[in-house]
């Protein structure tokens, strides 16, 4: 299985970055790591490896950025309009300096994404932000609100990164489109957060699967099962 490493500075976050790269060719998948997580994490629990079959086949190449949380969401010590800046500086970051560079890797000109627990509301905060750009958005015991993260401060820049509360007025038809898995176990700490996500997609007409595992905790042999499942659903050329 290919593994490449690299390293750039990003004019985004104004500092070096990291990623792992696994796979020869195939469809693009981004994995965003748990909270705080390295570009590595998901290499390390061995949810890269799950999808090994896929990746020896050339049917998909995975991602691994690194994370922002700790200056953004988790940074306590600088106020909440910094911490939804900088997360907005990582979603440029993944935009422009990863998905623009490999949404052409297939005919779609898209990419799926995927994430566990935090890494689940990056990947489906990406998929509804930038629908044009995201074809399947698998998340993994994910949690879709962030108002807990900025100590009652508001503003619409927390309004447009919170998907339960901008996702009720989207209308951009690409997101009809988009395959959206939501998984999760009746033992989850995030199960009630996915059945109000897909409440609201059911109320917008927007297909998707709901996953509900029985008796699983959140944790990583869970979404190990669920990943490699979840890659079946992309039609391979």
């Amino acid at each position: 299985m290919k593994e490449e490493y690299f390293k750039w500075y990003s004019p985004h976050l104004h500092r070096e970055v990291e990623m792992l790269v696994f796979g020869h060719k195939g469809y693009p998948v981004i994995i965003f790591p748990t909270s705080m997580g390295s570009f590595h994490e998901n290499k390390d629990m061995g949810l890269v490896g799950s999808a090994h079959w896929y990746l020896e086949q050339g049917l998909i190449q995975i991602f691994c950025p690194e994370s922002n949380d700790r200056n953004s969401f988790y940074n306590k010590h600088i106020h909440p309009h910094q911490r939804i800046q900088n997360h907005i500086a990582y979603d440029k970051l993944i935009t422009y300096e990863i998905v623009e560079k490999i949404r052409h890797n297939t005919g779609t000109g898209k990419v799926a994404v995927a994430g566990c627990s935090f890494g689940g509301y990056h990947a489906a905060n990406f998929a509804f932000r930038h629908p044009g750009y995201v074809s399947h958005m698998f998340s993994m015991s994910g949690a879709f609100e962030i108002r807990n993260f900025m100590d009652a401060y508001q503003h619409e820049d927390i309004y447009f990164n919170s998907p339960m509360e901008f996702l009720p007025g989207l209308h951009d038809g690409e997101l009809w489109k988009m395959d959206i898995v939501l998984g999760t176990s009746n033992w989850d700490i995030c199960f009630d957060s996915n059945i109000k996500l897909s409440d609201v997609l059911e109320s917008k007409g927007i297909r998707h699967w709901l996953d509900v595992r029985k008796d699983r905790h959140h944790d990583w042999p869970v979404w190990k099962e669920m990943f490699p499942h979840y890659l079946s659903r992309i039609k391979f050329n």
